[in-house]
């Protein structure tokens, strides 16, 4: 395997001053979106979120960012996947966006509620049929399943079950997640290892923006 204590490279495509910055997170948070998009970053909308048990158990994977509006983040997922698990025992998360191409980091915290049914409904009936059949296909997930043969019959069964021209239910397991952030962060890559780092905390009805230590 390669030393990969040599493995290293110099940030050096921007500089994040606080002159920079919207006084309004989530404002900062879709200007760099915009910028992800602009620079035609593969998939800028994928997120790592952290959850943890009732025991503090940490887990992290990746999902889908699926809105962003009033101070809010939303994606959606299975409700009895071992992250719905998570967060119906403990509704906090930790949101991660990491966009190398432009050598910036996103972190975003805060509480989790579940996204209203009729919200829910309506995206699940704007996503592809395949994925809405897989949405039934993989329940439940994050459970055992005994090969990749079984799955593609579920996924089969689920075809003939619902043709066609015939509309696919969004499940009673399957919703949204919106979490509400309360901490927000915004890195940028610098030379050195002397990165620029913003944190915003909550103060009441506005925010406390700070410069934090590389």
């Amino acid at each position: 395997m390669t030393d990969l204590t040599s493995l290293r490279i110099s940030y050096t495509r921007d500089h994040l001053r606080r002159a920079d910055l919207n006084p309004d997170p989530l404002a900062q948070f879709q200007n760099w979106f915009a910028g992800a998009q602009q620079a035609e970053l593969p998939e800028p909308y994928a997120l790592s979120l952290a959850t943890a048990d009732a025991s503090g158990r940490p887990s992290v994977r990746t999902v889908l960012l699926r809105g962003a509006e009033e101070g809010c983040l939303t994606f959606y997922t299975n409700f009895e996947s071992h992250k719905g698990r998570d967060l119906g025992a403990n509704p906090q998360a930790e949101l991660l966006f990491y966009w190398a191409g432009l050598e910036r980091q996103v972190r975003a915290y805060g509480s989790i509620a579940r996204v209203p049914d009729a919200e829910a409904d309506d995206y699940f009936h704007v996503r592809p049929r395949e994925s809405q059949l897989a949405a039934h296909a993989s329940d439940p997930q994050s459970a055992p399943i005994e090969n990749r043969e079984a799955l593609e019959a579920k996924f089969a069964a689920l075809q003939g079950r619902f043709p066609e021209g015939q509309p696919v239910p969004r499940p009673n397991f399957w919703g949204g997640y919106r979490v509400t952030v309360q901490e927000w962060e915004f890195w940028q890559g610098r030379l050195n290892r002397m990165h620029d780092r913003f944190r915003y905390s909550k103060r009441g009805d506005g925010w406390q923006i700070e410069r934090l230590m590389p």
